[in-house]
Parts: C-alpha cells; structure tokens; sequence
C-alpha cells in the first residue's frame, strides 16, 4: 500500500492533521512556550486591566487597553504557530549519492582477495560562485546531497535546511529559510508585549498613588500582581529584547546565527551581503518560496542502487598478458586435453576389443576425469579422418612433453599453482593425421 510522504519521512520530525502541519522532534517545548505567554496575559487582563476600563472616560478608551492586550498575544501566538508548524526549508533527501561525482583514486589502494585495486571516492567539498565569490558546499552523508550554499544540517530534525539559522528549542522547530521571517516577528513582537504589559503595569500604580495610595509601597501592596508582572516582564525583555537586538544585526548584515558563531573568527567577505537596506528588504519583503516537500502526496517505497562497481571489477582483475594468468590458463588447458586423450584412448581401446569390458572401463574413470566445463574455450584442432576398414571417424591428438608434464603434476597436486612451470607459448596441441 502507498504510504504518504509524511509517513515516509526519514527526519525527526512530528506531523499533525495527515501532515499539513510539521514540527520538530521537541514541539513539546512549545506548550511551555504558550504558557509562558499567555499566563502573564491572563493576570494582566484580569487584575490590572480590568481595573482601568474606567481610568479613561472619554470614549470608554478604558477599554481599549484590554483589546489591545488580547489581541497582542493572539498575534504573538499566530506567529509562533507559524514559525513552529511549517516548513522551515528542508532539502528533499536523495535516495542515493550522486553518481556523476564519482572517481577511482589511484594513490588510496585497497586490498580485495589479494589484489589491489583502487577505491571509490567522490569529493566531499566542492566550490561554486556566489556574487563573484567562491563558496564552499559539503557532501551531507545522511542526506546524499551536496548542501546548497548557506545550507546545514541540523542535528535534532535530521534535515538539511536552507539558510539554517539555528534549532530553537523554544518554538520546538529549525529556524531557516522559510520560517526565520516569522521567527523574527515572533521574538521582536513579544519584546513590544513585555513593553506594553510592563508600561500598563507601571501606569496602574501611578494610578493608584494619585488616588488612595500616596507612596509607592502603598500601591505596590495593594496591586501585587502589577508587581510581579513588571518583574517579569523585566526579566523577559532581557531574553526576548536582546534576541530582537541582536537578529537585528543579523539582518543588516544579511548573516545567520549560524555562520556568525562560526566565521565570526575568519573575517572573511559575506558573499550575501547587499547593504542594509536591501538585506532588510531581503528578508522582511521577498517573496518566501514554496516547500520542496510534498508531505501529503503518495510515494513509492525507493529501491536503493547499488554502487557503480563494474569499473571496479575490472580493475580487480589482472590483465591477460600477466606471466601468471598465463601460467594457470595454460596449464588448466593442458589438464582439459590430458582428460580428453586419455578418454578417447579408451574408447579406441573399447572399440579394438569388440565392445568386451567396456562398462568396467568407462566405470574406472571418474566422472571428475571425463567432464570438461562447457563454458571454457579449448583450443582444440582436430583432423578427421576415414578409416576405410571399420567406416569409422577418429582423431587423435598429439600433446607435447611440457603440457603433459605441467599437466599432470597440476593433477596430481605435487607442486603448487606459483611453482607451476610455465608452457612454452607454443606448447599447444599440435595435430597430426
């Protein structure tokens, strides 16, 4: 049965609703995500908020502090969901490596049934042009591709990403090419919420001193859960407003988290560097491309190819002018036709006595002396001729001394196959009438 490619997929990650919505192995992180900021939201909207809807009389604007508060987290949420649910940018995988990068390396041996021969290799970095500027791309080993440029593969998802940025761990996703635009409003979003919760908190407190409460203590006393809110959100603007900060930079740059940890040592050219202006226009305002994955459309189980070894078997075998395949070739020849001769003597033998015996000789031989393998080419000459008396054909084979010799002691096993005198190149049969 087809499988869907979501129920096919070889990374870590999580499908929801038959695959329209993809997560990160550790999405469970974002249920903290979500408390983290609706919990806060919640206690503003009911022990601060609420207490200001009549602080405001001219047109009810009380009121609006409260919607905009609720519909700030739904927006923060949607952003989150977005960034987490979808496609960051995975490279689709290939089902095996690219053929056309294969190379035999000759100074890297490796020894197979004696012989050595030389190993398949291919390159594992290869250099391609960016703006004018040589960039180097690594062959990923999991995915069986060459990374696009800016490409990495991320450790958790077992994905290669475009334009991997980094793993989030709080959005439970890889930040990359598609989802680093709603990464971005994700965080600097939330940095306006911890400002606008922390400044309603403040402006309630003033509220409260001009009323009942003179001193600050007073009102910190009465309205602990403004408190608690501004330390709060104190502390997130150092998280949350240092990140925005610092993706900031990133953007202006046109780098990623990624490549500024690595290469922040190198000072080397950015190859992707437009000037500010146009990098933020880059990535703010250019168009996202669609995914390079069809989770929900049918595939077929891939059968793996084998490797390309034809050229390698035949640099595993020796060439035919070696002294010695000559050697075994020859003397496995002179065996074929000992066996051969020695069959037809008998034969001729059976014939000359009338057919007497004949059962008890052929059952002498062993059926290992009397079979030739149909698959080896002898180079047999035979001359036939008629012999007038019994209107019979016969032949005969003249061997010489060094094939019998060499043969018959390759028979009998006396000597072994390196020790094995070598036939003369003319040691052929050689046939007489």
């Amino acid at each position: 049965m087809a499988k869907r490619g979501y129920q096919a997929w070889k990374g870590n990650n999580r499908f929801l609703f038959c695959g329209r919505l993809i997560f990160g192995p550790d999405a469970r992180s974002l249920l903290v995500t979500v408390a983290l900021i609706v919990v806060p939201v919640v206690i503003f909207c009911v022990f601060v908020a609420r207490n200001l809807l009549h602080e405001f009389p001219a047109y009810d604007a009380g009121y609006a502090v409260l919607v905009v508060a609720i519909a700030f987290t739904i927006h923060v949420l949607l952003l989150l969901l977005m960034t987490s649910a979808r496609d960051p940018g995975i490279v689709p995988r290939a089902s095996h490596p690219p053929e056309e990068e294969f190379s035999y390396d000759t100074s890297t041996r490796s020894e197979i049934g004696g012989r050595h021969t030389p190993s398949l290799t291919f390159p594992r970095i290869k250099e391609v042009m960016v703006n004018g500027i040589p960039v180097k791309v690594k062959y990923c080993d999991t995915c069986m591709i060459y990374r696009p440029p800016r490409c990495s593969h991320c450790s958790i998802c077992n994905n290669c990403v475009e334009r991997f940025d980094h793993h989030c761990p709080w959005v439970g996703q890889c930040i990359g090419q598609r989802n680093y635009r709603y990464f971005f409003l994700f965080v600097s979003s939330s940095t306006l919420l911890c400002i606008y919760v922390f400044a309603m908190c403040a402006l309630y407190i003033k509220f409260l001193m001009d009323e009942d409460y003179p001193t600050v203590w007073k009102a910190m006393k009465h309205s602990p859960a403004s408190v608690v809110l501004m330390i709060y959100c104190f502390v997130s603007l150092w998280f949350v407003g240092g990140l925005t900060g610092f993706h900031l930079y990133l953007i202006g740059t046109n780098q990623t988290t990624y490549e500024n940890f690595r290469y922040r040592a190198d000072n080397r050219v950015s190859a992707f560097d437009r000037g500010c202006l146009s990098n933020f226009i880059e990535v703010l305002c250019a168009e996202i491309k669609p995914s390079r994955n069809k989770f929900r459309a049918y595939v077929q189980d891939e059968i793996p190819r084998p490797p390309p070894v034809g050229r390698t078997r035949d640099m595993e075998e020796e060439p035919a002018s070696s002294p010695r395949v000559k050697v075994e070739d020859d003397l496995d020849i002179g065996g074929d036709l000992l066996k051969i001769s020695r069959r037809r003597n008998y034969e001729e033998v059976d014939e000359e006595m009338g057919g007497r015996n004949s059962n008890g000789l052929h059952q002498a031989l062993s059926e290992s002396e009397l079979m030739v393998d149909s698959e080896t080419d002898i180079p047999v000459i035979r001359t036939e001729t008629k012999n007038s008396s019994r209107g019979r054909r016969s032949g005969s084979w003249d061997l010489s001394p060094e094939v019998l010799a060499a043969s018959s002691l390759a028979a009998e096993g006396d000597i072994p196959s390196s020790q094995k005198p070598v036939p003369a190149k003319h040691a052929y049969p050689v046939i007489s009438k």
